[in-house]
């Protein structure tokens, strides 16, 4: 007889990684609750191919009555939750948005949790929780120092889960991706912006001289190491989901021009970000050890993929455009 699956509360799954863990899910079997507050990078055409197959509700986390509301109605057994505000940028402009989501939400998410008995709660953190590295890679067990007003309010979240798991036996798993690419990114992000750049046959801005390291990981070899936490991970633990493809940001640009056919005078050194991290990198061993995981796809092949798509879904890039540019005014 086949082991009956656990019903999920998804939150975030409007949104980029969140729509790659819920296609997933649905992919495998499972029973998912959508909860989405879809702000401007939120989108339900994310989950257009799993349309019927899930039961959605626009909700914000950082409202307790509704929480309380969605737990009280659906029951779940497992939280995996990727609600969060996460654009740096945005959080330099104003924090605000990112301490009531990524705090508070939290916060009011781990009490529903604790109330209905969830068996198991998935917080999705990110690498930017460790502030940066020059040499050497982040364990999990590596001081939190984050750098920027969003790095800041997911340390703080991570460390909120920390102090339940201690003070109630909270179940809970933290875990921190790599920087995610892939087919439906919200194109304020250094990959999608520069694609829909190149579209729109404007200049791409980069940061200073482009020499930050990011380790890139594609979307949906992430929402699969993601499942494979939440069946295996254990409780009260952190686990690092990073794929070891570390590149400078200009030559993920360059990647991207050479795949689109489009000479490199198309690059502009921009003024660098306030508190720019210089480089992430994660130690996966414990992820390989205990979870068993390890991505797929190769950056190069991951960049062709994401150029595909981009191509292919031109109309649902260019109509975000007017929310990137009110970003930067």
């Amino acid at each position: 007889m086949r082991k009956k699956l656990p019903k999920i509360l998804v939150t975030g799954a409007a949104g980029f990684i969140g729509s790659a863990f819920a296609r997933l899910a649905v992919k495998k079997g499972y029973k998912i609750t959508v909860v989405d507050k879809l702000t401007y990078a939120g989108d339900l055409a994310r989950l257009a191919q799993i349309k019927g197959k899930y039961k959605f509700y626009k909700a914000d986390i950082s409202v307790p009555r509704e929480m309380e509301s969605v737990f009280r109605k659906e029951r779940p057994e497992v939280v995996v939750n990727f609600a969060a505000e996460s654009h740096v940028d945005r959080s330099i402009k104003d924090p605000s948005a990112f301490i009531k989501t990524n705090i508070a939400g939290t916060q009011i998410l781990l009490d529903a949790a604790k109330k209905y008995g969830v068996a198991k709660f998935i917080h999705i953190s990110t690498d930017e929780v460790y502030g940066d590295i020059k040499k050497g890679k982040f364990h999990e067990d590596s001081p939190l120092k984050p750098s920027s007003p969003y790095a800041a309010s997911k340390a703080a979240a991570d460390l909120l889960i920390k102090a339940y798991v201690r003070t109630f036996d909270f179940p809970a798993v933290i875990i921190r991706p790599s920087n995610n690419y892939g087919p439906w990114q919200y194109p304020e992000k250094l990959i999608p912006l520069s694609i829909l750049k190149i579209l729109r046959g404007e200049k791409i801005p980069v940061y200073a001289r482009g020499k930050n390291i990011r380790e890139w990981l594609y979307v949906e070899d992430c929402a699969k190491g993601i499942l494979k936490i939440m069946q295996k991970g254990r409780k009260g633990e952190a686990y690092n989901l990073g794929s070891g493809a570390e590149k400078q940001n200009i030559q993920v640009v360059r990647a991207l021009l050479k795949e689109l056919n489009t000479p490199s005078d198309r690059i502009c050194f921009v003024k660098d970000r306030p508190g720019h991290d210089i480089r992430y990198s994660l130690d996966r061993r414990k992820l390989i050890r205990e979870i068993g995981w390890s991505p797929e796809t190769e950056f190069s092949q991951g960049i062709k993929q994401t150029v595909g798509w981009s191509l292919g879904q031109k109309k649902w890039l260019l109509s975000k455009w007017a929310g990137v540019t009110r970003l930067y005014k």
